[in-house]
C-alpha cells in the first residue's frame, strides 16, 4: 500500500524489523540539554527491540536511558533512487551485556565503560522507496 504522503509502500511491522535486522548503522535521537540530539550507533536487533552500546558517560547514555527516544535506520541506493527507511520510538532502559547478538555492537576489545541501552518497539514504521521510472 502507499501511503498519503506520497513517501512510497508503507510497510507492516515484521516487515520493518526484518529490514532492520539486515542494517548494523542507525541513529538516535534523544534530548540533551533540552534540545533535540543525533548520534549514530551501531545496533543489533533482539526480539523486537534495538541494542546498541554506549559509553556510560557520554551525552547518548544520560539522555537516552530511561527515556522516550526515536531511532532511525535507513538503506539507499547510491542514486537514492530506491531503498528504506524504518523509525521506531520505545523508552530506552539498560540491557544486560549477555543480550544475544550484542558482541558484535562494540568493536573494540574492552567493553570497559560501555553500557548497553535497549528500546523495545512501541511505534513503528517504515516505507520502501522506488523513485525510477519502469
Amino acid at each position: 500500500m502507499v501511503d498519503d504522503v506520497g513517501f512510497g509502500l508503507l510497510l507492516d511491522r515484521q516487515q520493518c524489523l526484518a529490514l532492520l535486522r539486515t542494517a548494523s548503522l542507525g541513529r538516535v535521537i534523544f534530548t540533551h540539554r533540552a534540545m533535540p540530539a543525533v548520534r549514530p550507533v551501531r545496533f543489533a536487533v533482539v526480539d523486537e527491540a534495538v541494542v546498541f552500546a554506549v559509553p556510560a558517560g557520554s551525552p547518548l547514555y544520560a539522555g537516552a536511558r530511561d527515556a522516550v527516544v526515536a531511532f532511525e535506520a535507513d538503506d539507499f541506493a547510491d542514486d537514492f533512487g530506491a531503498g528504506w527507511y524504518v523509525s521506531l520510538l520505545g523508552r530506552a532502559t539498560e540491557s544486560p551485556v549477555d543480550d544475544a547478538g550484542v558482541a558484535c555492537l562494540c568493536p573494540c576489545p574492552a567493553l570497559n565503560g560501555r553500557r548497553f541501552l535497549r528500546i523495545p518497539v512501541e511505534t513503528i514504521t517504515g516505507h520502501r522507496i522506488s523513485c525510477h521510472s519502469a
